[in-house]
């Protein structure tokens, strides 16, 4: 009886499996961990794409131990995996070099293809030219183009990583119109490869031969080939359904599938996402992403490093709550929670604006404390942190309500800050809105899994399916004197990057951090 569908999440450090039933439950579960890169110079970030492929074959060997009848239970599958991270290959499939990451930082700034005069006189204008300057040299294409000519010349497609799996899986070169989020010419709003004249198509050119083709998510792709069955264990002919982005997934797998309900993710890059029918740029030239949704979008707002700030917290100032935890045999974020709770909301006043890296359209930005007194300690600047992430987001979700003329009733959170019950709390009460948190942790996983039930046609459509496969484990509502209070501080907020603006240009021009180029 296939009753299970198979779903992989690809993530930076560690690739897990899982098996779902119609009703959402989780059957089984394997994780494989591996060091998220190399760095062979400086800023680099670099990865062997056989890496991925072998942490999924090992995974899913894990996974079959823990299901009977594994093969004749699997329906189907889908792969969601990182954005923007690329992967040279040649006819065979075989990786030309390593695949380079999302937060590579290296930066190409030869043989730029030209704007005409009035494009460069109307990126002035709009305060876009150095924006449009960034954009241009952080382009992997040129790059690789540039510094590496014999690994471009042979280059067969350009793929990303979900690409690079569904071509070893079905032998086709073909991916979802929903995993397309990157430095790649591709026209978010037609949803299609960019035309020639879409700006996309100037700033990452890629020759037409060497990119995929594309599939609508939730539809079937490909199926699994003789030589891919022996090496996963999976029968051969069993479908592989096209789904998206993990950020879009997790969107999905947390029940986001109208305008009116948001999905807060706390991971490494903290975003604010809604699944819209309509295109509309919640930051005017940051484009709304494919949704996994056929010919939907999720306009988003993202906060660049948003929790890795926490990762960097728990680092530098959490050793003791690290070694107690060790002895308690619990996990540290446990006692750094006990922090939260010990103070109030607002942190006495200590606000966080959590500009960690600099955004594309305020590429001097820095992020900042303010109002530190004597009373303040570690535990406020924990809680401050989270704070002020908060605040980021909830001004994202103000400009996703203006530009898309909509108003949110209710917010659905995931990722690893979605473990701590404080935390939930504390975005109910900035927000003003309950929130509900996923009954799993692997959102990601479960929407790969929704449009996988969706493209065979176990579910009949993603209402279905969600209303189905999606749970949750608790609710949180504000509270209405904390709110009042974030009401105030956020005003306060506001006014911080308006008011230190100068003071981080005067600072970037002193240290040339971050990189100024003409």
């Amino acid at each position: 009886m296939k009753d299970l569908i198979l779903s992989v999440d690809c993530g930076t450090q560690s690739l897990r499996t899982f098996l779902f039933d119609l009703k959402g439950k989780m059957v089984a579960f394997s994780k494989i961990d591996y060091e998220p890169y190399s760095s062979p110079n400086p800023g680099w970030a670099e990865q062997d794409p056989e890496i991925y492929w072998s942490s999924l074959l090992k995974s899913l060997k894990y996974l079959r131990e823990q299901v009977d009848d594994f093969q004749s239970r699997v329906a189907g599958m889908a792969i969601t995996t990182l954005s923007d991270t690329m992967i040279n290959v040649d006819k065979d499939g075989n990786p030309l070099r390593p695949a380079i990451l999302w937060l590579d930082q290296r930066k190409n700034f030869l043989n730029l293809r030209k704007r005409s005069f009035l494009t460069h006189l109307s990126h002035i204008l709009v305060n876009m030219d150095e924006p449009f300057r960034i954009l241009q040299s952080e382009s992997k294409v040129d790059w690789i183009r540039n510094y590496q000519p014999d690994i471009w010349e042979k280059t067969y497609k350009f793929l990303q990583v979900s690409g690079f799996f569904n071509f070893r899986l079905t032998g086709k070169f073909v991916d979802s119109i929903a995993s397309q989020i990157g430095h790649i010419p591709f026209d978010y709003k037609k949803q299609n490869w960019s035309s020639k004249d879409n700006v996309s198509y100037m700033l990452f050119y890629v020759e037409p031969e060497k990119l995929p083709d594309l599939a609508e998510p939730a539809t079937v792709i490909g199926r699994i080939t003789s030589k891919a069955a022996t090496q996963t264990g999976l029968i051969e002919g069993t479908p592989v359904i096209s789904c998206g982005s993990d950020k879009g997934c997790e969107t999905i797998g947390t029940g986001c599938i109208e305008n009116d309900k948001a999905n807060i993710s706390l991971g490494t890059m903290a975003s604010i996402q809604i699944t819209s029918k309509r295109y509309f740029e919640p930051i005017k030239f940051m484009p709304a992403y494919p949704s996994v949704i056929p010919g939907a979008y999720n306009p988003s707002v993202s906060i660049f490093r948003g929790f890795w700030m926490i990762t960097w917290f728990k680092n530098e100032f959490g050793f003791k709550e690290r070694l107690d935890a060790e002895k308690l045999g619990i996990f540290e974020e446990n006692l750094l929670d006990e922090m939260i709770s010990k103070v109030p909301a607002g942190s006495l006043g200590l606000i966080s604006q959590p500009y960690w890296g600099p955004g594309l359209k305020m590429p001097e930005a820095k992020g900042a404390f303010i109002g530190f007194g004597e009373v303040h300690t570690r535990a406020h600047m924990y809680r401050a942190m989270i704070e002020g992430i908060g605040y980021a987001l909830l001004e994202g979700l103000i400009k996703i309500e203006k530009r898309g003329d909509l108003k949110v009733k209710s917010l659905t959170i995931s990722g690893g800050g979605s473990k701590s019950d404080d935390i939930c709390q504390i975005f109910s009460d900035i927000f003003d809105l309950p929130v509900e948190k996923s009954a799993i942790n692997e959102a990601a996983g479960l929407g790969a899994a929704i449009a996988a039930s969706v493209g065979i046609g176990m579910c009949a459509d993603f209402n279905t399916a969600t209303r189905e496969m999606v749970k949750y484990s608790q609710k949180f509502l504000p509270d209405d004197s904390n709110h009042e209070l974030y009401q105030k501080l956020f005003k306060v907020y506001k006014k911080i990057y308006p008011k230190l603006k100068k003071i981080y240009s005067d600072i970037r021009k002193i240290t040339n951090y971050p990189e100024i180029r003409g």
